[in-house]
């Protein structure tokens, strides 16, 4: 029994140092070890990652409704940190072709690159630096993918005439929101955007809201080609903010497998033709546009509307509006007079036609340039001829206007120049210069001397 109780008292008092050592080892980590640890892995965030952060963070943060307080410092917040985690996860990866994985040569690990720098290279040819954040506000809305998105751009100073569009459309909308790079004006301006946006059923259902943050006034084409990268259908129409839809071309597109067939293909692209009130006042109030195309054309006829922008011809007449005016209800027909200052609003595939020329900044050639480039790419422009849309009337920046198009002028010379060669190499590298996807290259392109001049022979000898 002396050797039993010996034994026994041993294990008692191992069991006993045990206790004391994993009690003495929890509480040093728990009173010690564990501040060091969270000590350090803020001290890391504030040294490394907040800098990185610190302009997302106060954009983010004020438009969750967290308060000024996180946006002026509180940046440790908890529930912010867990919605961080979230913005950090939106990282692209890559991973080995298959073929090679298959065959022992790859690795099955992804890469992943950073969101940041995807978005730098989408659109590198932009100014910069610049601040794009997708979704900021993501519409609530699940999209059919043959709808159409409309693409547009805004800012702050048009929050009202964008709210007209949300209402009347009731359709999904991609929209860029700009806001200048000012500490007092991104607060405004969000505080403002979040009243509208949360004020409307119809925008939260709707609308998706990019923003676009920096120093720099009117890149309109960045802005059209983020509205439509991230737009969640397979269709989008490319409208100006200051337009008002009168009629539902929205429904009778999706409606006819003709149309569809059409976009689908990737060489259509749909003409809604634009009008304006010859009044200036008479032009604002939206409330009292036509809405029927036989209203239109009697307000045509007392000369109180006309074609949007008469005063410049070439930016709209091609659209052919004496055809319009007399086409029967349902044609669509061909634009058969293109010209290269031709920038009508339209409905076309998102996925295929050129994207935008990021370089034009300010007004002039910009809109102009994107469907010119779509037109050497293959795509013809049709008209839907019992729809239209209304410009709702406001004055312009004159002398932005004036200095910014004579800039512009240079450079739509020069880009549809440098357009015309890179699309006749490209097609005759395919050997499709004799075919049709080339014609509208070829017929635009000879029109310019400097390509004619530049350009082998055998660049220009198609049909």
């Amino acid at each position: 029994m002396t050797g039993l109780k010996r034994f026994l008292l041993r294990i008692s008092q191992f069991s006993g140092y045990v206790f004391v050592s994993v009690s003495v080892v929890y509480t040093t980590n728990l009173l010690f070890f564990s501040p060091l640890s969270s000590f350090a892995t803020k001290l890391l965030e504030f040294l490394v990652l907040q800098p990185a952060y610190t302009h997302s963070r106060d954009i983010y943060a004020q438009s969750r409704g967290y308060g000024s307080d996180l946006a002026q410092g509180d940046w440790m917040h908890p529930d912010f940190l867990s919605e961080r985690a979230l913005m950090d996860s939106n990282a692209f990866s890559w991973e080995s072709s298959k073929f090679t994985l298959e065959n022992g040569l790859g690795h099955a690990d992804s890469i992943h690159v950073d969101e940041k720098l995807v978005l730098s290279k989408v659109f590198a040819n932009s100014m910069r630096p610049s601040n794009i954040k997708p979704y900021f506000y993501r519409a609530k809305g699940s999209f059919e993918m043959d709808d159409i998105t409309i693409t547009t751009l805004i800012t702050s100073n048009r929050f009202e005439v964008f709210a007209r569009l949300i209402e009347k459309y009731r359709g999904p909308i991609s929209v860029t929101v700009h806001i200048k790079d000012v500490a007092e004006h991104v607060q405004a301006v969000l505080e403002s955007l979040r009243e509208l946006y949360t004020s409307s059923e119809t925008m939260m259902t709707f609308v998706d809201v990019h923003l676009v943050v920096d120093a720099f006034d009117r890149q309109f084409n960045t802005w059209r080609n983020i509205a439509r990268l991230f737009a969640r259908t397979d269709f989008v129409m490319m409208l100006d903010i200051d337009f008002y839809p009168c009629t539902d071309f929205r429904s009778v597109v999706r409606r006819s497998s003709t149309i569809l067939d059409k976009l689908y293909a990737g060489r259509a692209a749909l003409v809604v033709p634009a009008f304006e009130y010859v009044d200036f006042h008479e032009g604002t109030s939206y409330a009292s546009f036509p809405n029927k195309k036989s209203d239109l054309l009697h307000l045509v006829k007392n000369q109180r509307i006309g074609m949007f922008h008469a005063s410049w011809g070439p930016g709209h007449n091609s659209s052919d509006y004496n055809h319009f005016y007399s086409a029967p209800s349902g044609e669509v027909y061909k634009v058969t007079r293109y010209q290269a200052a031709y920038e009508p609003y339209v409905i076309f595939k998102k996925d295929g036609p050129p994207w935008c020329d990021e370089r034009f900044v300010g007004y002039g050639g910009n809109k102009a340039a994107c469907l010119f480039e779509m037109y050497l790419a293959g795509v013809s422009y049709y008209v839907l001829a019992d729809h239209f849309i209304m410009h709702q009337n406001h004055l312009y920046e004159e002398n932005a206007r004036k200095n910014e198009r004579r800039r512009n002028r240079k450079l739509y010379a020069d880009f549809k120049e440098e357009a015309c060669l890179r699309y006749l190499k490209g097609y005759h590298d395919l050997g499709v210069l004799q075919s049709d996807l080339a014609e509208n290259a070829l017929t635009e392109c000879r029109k310019l001397k400097s390509v004619v001049r530049s350009a082998p022979k055998y660049f220009l000898s198609g049909p």
